[in-house]
């Protein structure tokens, strides 16, 4: 199909039009800086480091790269059925050729390279939901389509369950569940999908669910019962928070985490060997800046020249409020260790590209963004 010379015009003009919010992008940079100073140590070598670093790199690069590109094309049904099916068959491609680690087969091993499709599942499911609400904007008190988006968000739910990922089907979960309720849902439609995640909990209990996920569920409500076993990682990271006091205990010299009391620092409880070292000030300090990453996505999807790109802003603000909270939460004794990591200060290329290519999606939107009255824009996406 050929393009238009006022499309083009229209085009260059975007690509003139200042797109990186710089409040956003100075919110990221010192939580990356935090992630980076804390799997270092100066009392011996980290081979985290260094590896960080160069995912680092690469994720900037695709942030850059991304806001360049103009995004209109992910409104378009037969983009997002492909995105749909590709994100199925890589996830069920695992269970053919996915490596085992700790339990779980959740990687594809490419030698010296691992990549873990649930965090781009992540990214893919917000933007099929962006676009199926973004068209049903008006009738979504309907509960048909509160039921027809549960069935694609369930397709990569049980596809993460089963690796099994019991973290990152829970984010994928409170993805569905955050979008769901920005789209209109009625209070009735949500008790019942409230009703709906009790028995689907407990069908996965009785026949899902391994025995470790339960010991780890059950170490939460009990947290002492066995400090030694199932409840040891979340007793140590406990100790690690408490131990930072106001001040910390200095920039690579956390005992919990340096002296490998307490496990997978780098990672699952990367936010417990932070409060060590960087102590209650510092803890404060990252919980602004982390508002501020959230409270700038919001405030850009505010601004999205249509449905679509609103929603797919508010997905992303849930996609890293949950992992922010759920990782948190278990690293303070306050839920279940289910390995969540933290947005940008864990180690891991795949989920740090991940968040990057989703904000530079964002900063993408913002070439063509306008400030329109909202009846205009329930008329445009439902005429999609």
């Amino acid at each position: 199909m050929s393009t238009s010379p006022s499309e083009l015009t229209q085009f260059a003009r975007a690509l003139r039009r200042p797109s990186i919010d710089w409040t956003l992008l100075f919110g990221v940079v010192p939580l990356v800086a935090f992630g980076l100073v804390t799997m270092n140590s100066f009392t011996g070598d980290s081979v985290f480091f260094g590896k960080q670093l160069a995912w680092i790199a690469i994720s900037f690069g695709c942030f850059f790269a991304a806001t360049f590109i103009d995004f209109r094309f992910l409104r378009r049904t037969p983009v997002v059925v492909v995105l749909f099916l590709v994100t199925v068959a890589i996830l069920l491609g695992l269970f053919s050729f996915g490596a085992t680690f700790k339990g779980a087969q959740s990687w594809f091993d490419f030698g010296g390279l691992s990549f873990q499709p649930s965090d781009p599942a992540k990214l893919a499911l917000i933007i099929i939901l962006a676009k199926y609400f973004s068209r049903r904007h008006i009738e979504i008190a309907n509960v048909r389509h509160i039921l027809v988006s549960g069935f694609y968000t369930l397709v990569i739910f049980l596809l993460v369950l089963l690796q099994p990922d019991f973290g990152g089907a829970i984010i994928i979960f409170l993805i569905w569940f955050g979008m769901v309720l920005v789209s209109g849902i009625s209070k009735i439609h949500l008790l019942a999908v409230f009703l709906l995640g009790a028995v689907t909990f407990s069908g996965f209990w009785l026949f899902a669910f391994q025995d470790y996920q339960k010991a780890r569920i059950l170490s939460f409500v009990h947290p002492l019962a066995d400090v030694q076993g199932a409840g040891y990682n979340a007793n140590q990271s406990t100790i690690a928070v408490g131990s930072g006091q106001l001040l910390g205990k200095g920039i690579g010299y956390g005992t919990q985490s340096k002296l490998k009391f307490l496990p997978e620092y780098e990672t699952d409880f990367i936010f417990a060997a932070f409060a060590e070292e960087w102590g209650f000030l510092g803890v404060v300090s990252f919980l602004l800046l982390f508002g501020v990453v959230i409270w700038r996505i919001l405030a850009n999807a505010y601004c999205g020249a249509t449905n679509f790109e609103i929603l797919f802003g508010v997905g992303l603000a849930t996609l890293f409020f949950s992992h922010f909270a759920i990782h948190v939460g278990m690293n303070m004794g306050l839920l279940p260790v289910t390995g969540i990591t933290m947005p940008f200060l864990s180690y891991g290329g795949t989920h740090l590209l991940t968040e990057f290519i989703g904000l530079g999606i964002l900063m993408g939107m913002r070439r063509y963004r306008r400030p329109v009255h909202k009846d205009i824009i329930e008329n445009e996406v439902v005429g999609l």
